[in-house]
């Protein structure tokens, strides 16, 4: 779970830091390049998970996968192959300047050159502090983002370097909420 939510924080900073720099409303994919996690490279395991999950889905009936996707929220309805992930990106997120990044940290500074915005975070909530950097680089239709985040909770410390890409498929979202009314 741990894994999880600090994989879903990046993401939605890759979004959300993106989001200031041009990104177009619409629906996004989402591929991680790699994730490190206290120096063990998490690719593999983070395939197979999705992989696995993936195939649990392909064997229940519609019924079965609407009511677990309904629990699960938009995030397993977005899954495409492993190691990516459909989003909908909302005019509002396209257009914000300064963007929520999970549950309410905001970045605590962006520095904007050319097609970069490097950012960094320093936040606490729900008894987990949040301390780290990045640099998103985009184009019109693909955005790359790296950033090195440590989050020290109840659990311990974490440390994660992480590497995403968004490619921009369409405006059309395709049945999938966007982002920033999942995380309402």
């Amino acid at each position: 779970m741990k894994i999880f939510t600090l994989a879903m924080l990046i993401t939605l900073c890759s979004s959300a830091f993106a989001q200031s720099s041009g990104l177009k409303p619409g629906l996004w994919e989402m591929k991680q390049i790699s994730m490190v996690i206290d120096g063990r490279d998490m690719n593999a395991q983070i395939a197979a998970a999705q992989a696995q999950m993936q195939q649990q889905l392909e064997k229940m009936n519609p019924e079965e996968r609407a009511q677990f996707q309904a629990m699960m929220g938009q995030a397993s309805h977005g899954m495409t192959t492993p190691g990516s992930q459909r989003i909908c990106i909302s005019p509002a997120m396209a257009t914000k300047n300064n963007p929520m990044v999970e549950n309410g940290c905001e970045p605590v500074k962006i520095d904007r050159s050319g097609n970069k915005a490097s950012f960094e975070i320093n936040c606490t909530k729900k008894g987990r502090t949040i301390v780290g950097k990045g640099e998103s680089i985009y184009s019109t239709d693909l955005v790359t983002t790296r950033s090195d985040v440590t989050t020290t909770d109840a659990r311990g410390r974490s440390n994660m370097q992480m590497e995403m890409q968004m490619k921009y498929l369409g405006a059309d979202c395709q049945g999938i909420k966007p982002a920033d009314q999942l995380a309402k």
